[in-house]
């Protein structure tokens, strides 16, 4: 029986396919009212992140540059969302 590994979508860009990471692994999630991006900082999602970079960068990309892409993407997103209310 064959059987085949499930691919990831193709990105216009590496920084879209970082973000696609970080959201498969739950390292960021989207303002449900808003629609930005917003750090989870829970470490375990992050590790989980850098890892799959590591093991299933996209085609014409080592490894190393895949990490510093997550890396990159997650170092542009804040924890709060800019349109939201403080909270106070």
């Amino acid at each position: 029986m064959l059987q085949t590994k499930e691919r990831r979508a193709t990105f216009r860009s590496l920084n879209g396919w970082a973000i696609s990471i970080l959201l498969e692994t739950h390292s960021i999630r989207e303002c449900e009212e808003h629609g930005w991006m917003r750090d989870r900082s829970d470490p375990h999602a992050r590790e989980q992140a850098f890892t799959a970079a590591r093991q299933d960068p996209p085609p014409g990309v080592s490894p190393e540059q895949a990490v510093a892409a997550v890396r990159d993407a997650l170092n542009t997103i804040g924890d709060a969302c800019p349109e939201c209310p403080p909270k106070g």
